[in-house]
């Protein structure tokens, strides 16, 4: 066997001694942590965003996180890429715990490339994604992204399609929650729009398909980055995102609580939390919260905190078809989901925004089995040219599809007015509704008084000496036989009525009982919500 050679003379003995192959771990580690460099990272900062890792470190618990993917490089020879190669290659991706539970994590990073997307880099958010599936837990992105990497053109669309198939496959098994925390633009869009919730920072988050531009160019429209797709412009005008925040520390904040009332896949019950609030506790200023005049509002919010837990909403579409409130709380400990009209907004008239917003997130709790809570109070569906062109049709057979299907348990109190096929679709006990309830004043009818009585007693009241007392009669007539709950609880169509006090108590007892329900659906591939 040859003897190793020795250092000739005047030759360093390091030329031929191999590194220490911990020393060069940490080296090559401390160079993945440097990310884009110390330059680009000042320069998020002083935009006031945080940095992937940073982010990462603040959404989990604190030592939980572990990295996959942590070498990984893109293997584009093009363009000068060859000599520009970061480990990472601009996506953060592994695993943690949120409260002491599993979620996989992938955060884009900036300060690599823009945070542009590669086949590598999508490689390694794909294998979190599957990971998550196959472990039965939530799947959370970070979206901080300048789109595609241009320089390797087909091969990134590619890396976007398998994300959005993962996406789609995801869906109902998992909680997938994502977060703009930067741009987020083009053919990048569409993963997080087939996510269940999307959180956008105000002033440093867009989202488009094309940018301003573009569009200028083609339509000849002049808008700004931020008018586009800014924050409030998807949480109040277009719907696609659920939640505004101010800044990124409040994003993660966010998802950590979000992520309190979500079981960790579909198969889980949602996490309980032990409440201090007395599960019998009776609610008097629930009994004077609603106006003796049927046509004046007051808050449905108010009585939402007045009911559950202590008075802890945690309100999802908040600036969306404010008519139609959603989000979620807990009865007893245990998680729900909460719809319902909103008399301070369209008088709590069901749209095409408040319809689909609240068919998205019946759909979501019955896929994550989340009881649903409804306080009802409808006049009906908004008229006009507008909605009946825009397909109000269509869109309210959204809701009644998504309650009709639904086999979680489902709670109704009817608090005042139930009208028209609005009632029908706000989970009515034709819809499978399990605990149908309704408060003193409730008033269940085709329509209102006023109304009715034009079309039943038109004649009548066209003949009659004095229309006005006639009208004022048939309008007393009308509201002593409808405008009270008992004719439907007669019917069987209500359990009960109740001061409105015991709502509370009574809500929580029947979710009690209701908790090991089982129903199924018709076999099938799958239905046809009308879309």
């Amino acid at each position: 066997m040859r003897a190793l050679s020795t250092p000739r003379k005047g030759q360093e003995a390091t030329d031929l001694t191999p590194k220490n192959p911990i020393e060069e771990l940490r080296r090559r580690k401390q160079e993945v942590l440097l990310g884009g460099g110390k330059e680009r990272i000042e320069k998020l900062h002083a935009e006031g965003r945080l940095t992937a890792r940073e982010r990462i470190e603040l959404l989990l618990d604190p030592g939980s996180f572990q990295e996959t993917g942590v070498f990984v490089e893109h293997r584009t020879t093009d363009f000068g890429m060859a000599d520009r190669k970061i480990p990472g290659d601009g996506v953060v991706s592994g695993f943690g715990r949120i409260d002491g539970r599993l979620v996989f994590v992938f955060a884009q990073d900036f300060t690599v490339f823009g945070g542009t997307l590669s086949e590598p880099n999508a490689k390694k958010i794909c294998n979190v994604m599957d990971q998550a599936m196959e472990n039965g837990a939530p799947i959370i992105g970070l979206n901080d992204s300048g789109g595609a990497r241009i320089q390797e053109g087909v091969q990134s669309l590619g890396g976007y399609a398998e994300i959005f198939l993962r996406n789609t496959l995801a869906s109902g098994v998992v909680p997938q929650i994502s977060a703009i925390m930067g741009p987020c633009a083009g053919g990048a869009v569409y993963s997080p729009a087939i996510t269940d919730f999307v959180i956008m920072v105000k002033e440093t988050s867009h989202m488009f398909v094309t940018g301003p531009n573009v569009i200028k160019e083609v339509t000849k429209e002049d808008v700004t980055f931020e008018e586009l797709g800014g924050a409030m412009t998807h949480n109040t005008k277009s719907g696609v995102a659920h939640f505004a925040v101010d800044d990124d520390e409040a994003c993660l904040a966010a998802i950590r609580r979000l992520l309190s009332f979500l079981p960790s896949n579909n198969v889980d019950d949602p996490p309980r939390i032990a409440s201090q609030d007395p599960p019998d506790r009776m609610e008097s200023r629930l009994n004077g919260i609603v106006p003796s005049e049927s046509n004046k509002a007051y808050d449905m919010k108010e009585i939402v905190r007045l009911v559950v837990d202590d008075a802890d909403f945690f309100e999802v579409h908040e600036h969306y078809a404010p008519n139609l409130i959603v989000g979620f709380a807990r009865l007893g400990g245990y998680p729900v989901g909460i719809v319902g009209n909103q008399p301070q907004a369209l008088a709590g008239v069901l749209d095409i925004k408040s319809s689909t917003k609240g068919a998205r997130f019946v759909r979501f709790c019955d896929a994550f089995n989340i009881p649903l809570v409804t306080f009802e109070d409808v006049p009906g569906f908004l008229p006009g040219t507008e909605q009946e062109w825009g397909g109000i049709i269509r869109h309210g057979a959204k809701l009644l599809y998504a309650y009709c299907e639904a086999t979680v348990p489902k709670l109704t109190v009817v608090v005042r007015k139930a009208y028209g096929g609005a009632y029908d679709v706000m989970s009515s006990k034709h819809i499978r509704g399990d605990y149908n309830v309704a408060w003193p004043q409730a008033e269940l009818a085709v329509m209102g008084a006023e109304g009715a009585v034009n079309i039943i007693y038109r004649k009548e009241i066209e003949q009659a000496k004095d229309a006005a007392a006639a009208r004022a009669k048939y309008v007393a007539e009308y509201n002593e036989k409808f405008a009270n709950p008992y004719v439907a609880a007669a019917l069987g169509y209500l359990d009960d009525v109740l001061e409105p006090q015991e709502t509370r108590p009574r809500l929580i007892r029947a979710l009690s009982a209701l908790r090991g329900k089982r129903q199924s659906l018709p076999p099938k591939k799958h239905g046809l919500i009308p879309l």
